[in-house]
């Protein structure tokens, strides 16, 4: 329980791998903080937390939106007082080519992947204490590159920069900042792609690991960012991909 007393706020974790995020933290001690924009799915999440015995409060906020993301931040340092740990997890896709997303789709992707993030950062990090813990959920796709989903791949790409750039910032507080970076994971986002056996036969070879992850696999790179362990870690970003970086 190294984490007790700690309360973390985990955006988008009504379900996937922020909700396995949030379990995590709670199974270590944190009071987690349920971020999303459905009431229902919250509810059933925190309910599902609380039954394991999890500390849990649901965040109702629209992060595309400023003016909501403003004030989820005000109820949320109203409520807890302080916020040591933030983990940005909430994240929008929008598989399009290029000659098919235009600017306002664009735009939107850039909202919620990467100023949302920024945003909540800069309002909370004043109500952080010093050697709080900020982790943001990128991707492998922010380091490497496939057609058809540019949007997608350059807001990750800006969230790996913006990761290092908020470390080298908050840094004199001790509050760093680091990210994750999921690789081909088993989610109900991704239900489609995993009951597709050509991309299971192309993981088989492409990754170390050859293999989907499932959920909880991410959850160990976060918890230990988080965790006193990592006090001297900012500004990296630490893939969790069964090798697909590694592998060629």
């Amino acid at each position: 329980m190294k984490l007790a007393g700690k309360t973390a706020l985990i955006t988008g974790a009504g379900k996937g791998l922020g909700l396995e995020i949030a379990r995590g933290l709670a199974e270590n001690g944190a009071h987690v903080v349920l971020h999303g924009r459905k009431p229902a799915e919250l509810d059933e999440a925190k309910h599902t937390l609380e039954q394991a015995g999890a500390g849990v409060s649901v965040l109702v906020a629209d992060l595309a939106d400023e003016a909501s993301t403003a004030v989820a931040c005000r109820r949320l340092v109203d409520d807890r007082g302080s916020i040591d740990f933030l983990v940005n997890n909430a994240g929008a896709r929008d598989r399009r080519p290029l000659d098919q997303l235009d600017r306002a789709a664009f735009r939107g992707l850039l909202e919620v992947n990467l100023i949302a993030p920024f945003d909540l950062v800069r309002q909370l990090a004043p109500h952080m204490p010093d050697g709080g813990r900020i982790v943001n959920i990128t991707s492998i796709a922010g380091r490497i590159a496939r057609a058809g989903d540019p949007g997608y791949i350059a807001t990750k790409g800006g969230l790996d920069a913006l990761t290092k750039a908020l470390a080298a910032e908050l840094g004199h507080r001790a509050i760093t900042v680091n990210a994750v970076a999921p690789g081909f994971f088993a989610t109900e986002a991704n239900a489609a792609l995993v009951a597709d056996p050509a991309i299971a036969e192309r993981l088989s070879h492409r990754t170390s690991l050859g293999r989907w992850g499932v959920p909880k696999e991410l959850v160990g790179a976060v918890v230990f960012l988080c965790s006193p362990e990592a006090s001297f870690i900012t500004g990296v970003t630490l893939p969790v991909d069964g090798g697909y970086l590694a592998h060629f």
